[in-house]
């Protein structure tokens, strides 16, 4: 779970402002942070499936929220991509 702090640190960091929670790049950089945690969880615990189905969805999220932004502006896709270490795959 990603804590109260590191989320308003997300949202200053990738939001208008620091009430700009639903703005796709924040949402984005928050579910980034929950694939991390949920990753390194997954790397322990092998046979937690209900925890991958999780993650799944949360990737599937991410995906198209990616979509979205880079359909409607290219450079916003590619420096959100490039500040947060994600691979480039969305077609």
């Amino acid at each position: 779970m990603v804590s109260k702090e590191r989320k308003a640190e997300l949202i200053r960091e990738f939001g208008e402002n620091e009430k700009d929670s639903g703005n796709a790049k924040v949402q984005v950089a928050i579910l980034s942070e929950r694939i991390r945690e949920l990753t390194e969880h997954m790397k322990q615990h092998k046979k937690d499936f209900h925890t991958r189905r999780g993650l799944l969805m949360l990737v599937g999220k991410r995906r198209r929220l990616l979509s979205y932004i880079k359909k409607n502006d290219i450079n916003e896709y590619r420096e959100l991509i490039a500040k947060l270490g994600i691979r480039d795959n969305i077609q």
